[in-house]
């Protein structure tokens, strides 16, 4: 008998789970533990990239016989359908395993509980919900995506102590140190599409691509999306720059002079027409739109206005506030979130489930965006 109890090894197969982060697009992170009889780890494995194999798929080919009579612990629901991979409930079935212990039911609509039908039916004894909140935690994107047709989004903020992110005239280099800007990079590699407005483009010019010095030509560049309404991007701006190695779609409405759209078009960048909501790219019909491209997780960086008009639009699923211990102060430098604001505290926007990191002298703050209900 093994000395450890099921929340170790669905715990174990988790933490594999979570070494897919930034890796799997467009597929969920799995991860998977096998048991043998005697309660000994016998094969594990989780999902590393898309079209390679699955993560039950690994664990089988490690545990080899010694999977048959065993317990398979797994993360989220083995797959029914034949895609770039063969569906992994028919290998487990195959290997003879005793008993599959399922974290959560795989929001898929092509297997959602389908899987589970099958082994029940084959004889195999199955349990799921164990660790779920925190399987879907870990694929909290994915599920967003196949439930609401719409990417994750987070947003993402640097800022001084007193909520500028930049001075009265627009000078927001740097605003945070180093180590911060490093992370910024790391919460970049788990995203699938980088937006920003257009006014971050003409005052920063920034590149938004990922820049990790210990895995460069490794990293898969995250879509580069810059809401601009009327098109007033430059076109020798930064982040139009490469776009065969990191792809660009500036999202426009359909005001946008044609011309402009077609110098974009020669130059490999997709201008993308979103019907407008008061006048601006409706954010809403924009993430949908990404959504349809596989976009399972954004990260909105900016400026004041975009995110204020996704705060608004119930849009935004986490915050990530980077919190500089600087004060610059100034009654028109821009702030985080600008927009109209609330008229009462008692709709305020809370975060909760908050944590706090260090990064040299600047603070993290991360969370999910609890938003108030409306009253009819």
């Amino acid at each position: 008998m093994s000395q450890y109890d099921d929340k170790h090894w669905m715990a174990r197969a988790l933490a594999l789970a979570r070494r897919g982060l930034g890796g799997t697009w467009p597929n969920p992170m799995v991860g998977c533990v096998i048991v043998d009889r005697r309660g000994r780890i016998a094969g594990e494995g989780w999902h590393r990239r898309a079209g390679g194999p699955h993560a039950e798929a690994l664990a089988l080919r490690q545990a080899g016989s010694r999977a048959q009579g065993g317990t398979m612990y797994v993360t989220l629901e083995p797959c029914a359908h034949t895609g770039r991979t063969p569906p992994c409930v028919e290998a487990v079935l195959r290997a003879g395993v005793r008993e599959v212990v399922v974290a959560m039911a795989d929001p898929h609509p092509l297997t959602n509980g389908k899987s589970l039908r099958r082994l029940r039916a084959a004889g195999v004894r199955v349990r799921t919900g164990l660790l779920a909140p925190e399987a879907r935690r870990v694929n909290a994107a994915f599920i967003k995506a196949m439930t609401q047709r719409l990417p994750l989004v987070t947003a993402k903020v640097a800022q001084t102590l007193d909520g500028k992110i930049a001075t009265v005239h627009g000078g927001s280099r740097w605003i945070t140190g180093a180590s911060a800007r490093l992370a910024v990079h790391r919460l970049r590699r788990t995203a699938d599409a980088i937006l920003v407005g257009i006014t971050t483009v003409l005052k920063d010019d920034p590149r938004l691509t990922v820049r990790l010095p210990s895995e460069r030509g490794r990293i898969r560049q995250p879509l580069r999306v810059v809401v601009d309404s009327r098109l007033r991007i430059p076109l020798r701006a930064r982040v139009l720059r490469h776009p065969q190695v990191a792809p660009v779609l500036v999202a426009t409405t359909a005001r946008a002079p044609r011309s402009k759209r077609r110098q974009l078009a020669q130059r490999g960048i997709e201008a993308l027409v979103v019907p407008a909501r008061q006048g601006r790219v409706d954010l809403r019909r924009l993430l949908r739109a990404l959504a349809r491209r596989e976009i399972r997780h954004a990260l909105i960086e900016g400026g004041g206005e975009v995110l204020a008009s996704a705060f608004a639009q119930r849009l935004v699923d986490r915050v990530a506030f980077f919190i500089a211990p600087k004060i610059l102060g100034g009654r028109t430098a821009p702030t985080a979130v600008d927009g109209t604001g609330i008229a009462d505290l008692s709709q305020a926007l809370r975060i909760r489930d908050f944590q706090v990191q260090r990064y040299g002298e600047d603070l993290l703050v991360t969370g999910e965006v609890a938003y108030v209900h409306r009253h009819r």
